[in-house]
């Protein structure tokens, strides 16, 4: 099994470094040349969601056709690095430390400016029910991850720059982010500073990246407004330890990958700070999300009551969060058996893997971000357990 997924993690590999980083991506219809000579409809934002969810769910890459051109996204190429970081110790190639440079210099170009702290977002307008989005406008997930990769480039090359860039998004987490307090004081992040909405894994990834820059730094305050914003979160966890994605009416579904977002945020938390406190929190989450969204027979599922459909941002996810939680040898056949699903039904030829598998059809666009780089991430992760 081993070398089965080394082969498949050194084909994605061979794909991604031949693509240079940049690709496509489920959210980027907006970006399309055609659509922006339109101004009647680029200005309207039911007209721009209609479009973005056309594209998105559209099983035909739309995108040759109407000028969505491939680019790097800050997102992408932080899963990349940390890939990369994950690989390293098994495979001491020279050009690994000089790609996690390169990769990690492109990020400190591409942040957005203008705000109290390095941040990062994505390179196209993005139109959501809840908010419109321009491109570059920073978010705390974007953010979160890029800072995580930033930490570990900076243990692979001791380039001090990137240690310092991580370090300065605090700043941008805990003043530029609206904040929705509870009668208790504890709170929860927006996704950008242009929203208010409530969505539970965007302020558990702020906790996060707050508890990984306490690790260097030793603020108290860092640990503190960390435990603040899980508090928030954990007093919405359902009984059977399921998470909403959010607050708001149209939120409420429980999916697969931001519950691992949830739960590895948490673990970071309480291995950082010593406090067991939300241990009962984890450990339900735990045990809901490793029984409903992982079949016997390895099919990795999007949400909690359906199979369908199969995305491998979720499968991705579970080698990530089993690794950082230390539960993988616990259940490494369960992740051996789902890796050997998604190599077997969602792997192209060319070494790519596809977006989503539904009930009657594949969509085989290959995203980069979505799917290219969090699978080269999860896989890493999990190899470095067999």
């Amino acid at each position: 099994m081993k070398e089965k997924i080394q082969t498949s993690l050194d084909r994605l590999r061979r794909y991604i470094e031949k693509e240079h980083y940049r690709g496509w991506d489920p959210f980027d219809g907006l970006n399309s040349k055609f659509f922006q000579n339109l101004p009647l409809l680029k200005n309207n934002k039911w007209a721009r969601l209609a479009w973005l969810q056309f594209f998105k769910r559209s099983p035909v890459n739309l995108r040759p056709l109407t000028g969505v051109p491939k680019v790097y996204n800050a997102k992408g190429l932080a899963l990349i690095i940390s890939g990369y970081y994950f690989i390293y110790p098994f495979n001491k190639n020279e050009e690994i430390p000089e790609r996690i440079h390169r990769l990690a210099g492109r990020l400190l170009a591409m942040q957005s400016p203008g705000y109290s702290g390095a941040c990062w977002g994505y390179p196209f307008d993005w139109q959501a029910r809840a908010f419109f989005q321009p491109a570059g406008t920073p978010t705390v997930v974007a953010t979160s991850f890029v800072a995580h990769a930033l930490m570990r480039a900076f243990e692979i090359t001791q380039e001090k720059k990137f240690l310092e860039a991580a370090i300065d998004t605090q700043h941008f987490i805990l003043k530029d982010l609206n904040k929705t307090y509870d009668p208790e004081g504890d709170y929860t992040l927006s996704y950008s500073p242009l929203d208010k909405t409530q969505v539970f894994n965007a302020g558990l990834l702020g906790a996060k990246t707050l508890s990984l820059i306490y690790r260097y730094t030793g603020e108290p305050n860092l640990i503190d407004e960390a435990r603040k914003i899980i508090r928030f979160s954990v007093k919405y966890q359902k009984p059977n330890g399921a998470w909403p994605y959010g607050t708001l009416s149209y939120h409420q579904w429980v999916d697969s990958f931001h519950t691992g977002f949830n739960l590895e945020a948490i673990d970071i938390y309480r291995k950082i700070s010593g406090d067991n406190g939300f241990n009962p929190a984890f450990e339900a989450g735990m045990q809901y999300y490793l029984k409903n969204f992982f079949s016997p027979e390895g099919i990795p599922k999007y949400y909690d009551r359906s199979v369908f459909p199969v995305d491998m941002h979720a499968p991705s996810q579970l080698f990530v969060t089993l690794d950082e939680t230390g539960l993988m040898h616990r259940h490494l056949n369960l992740a051996k058996t789902v890796a050997d699903w998604v190599i077997e039904y969602m792997q192209s030829p060319h070494g790519y893997f596809y977006y989503q598998k539904k009930k009657f059809y594949t969509n085989k666009i290959p995203y980069m971000r979505w799917t290219q780089a969090w699978t080269f991430y999860g896989f890493s992760r999990l190899l470095k357990n067999l």
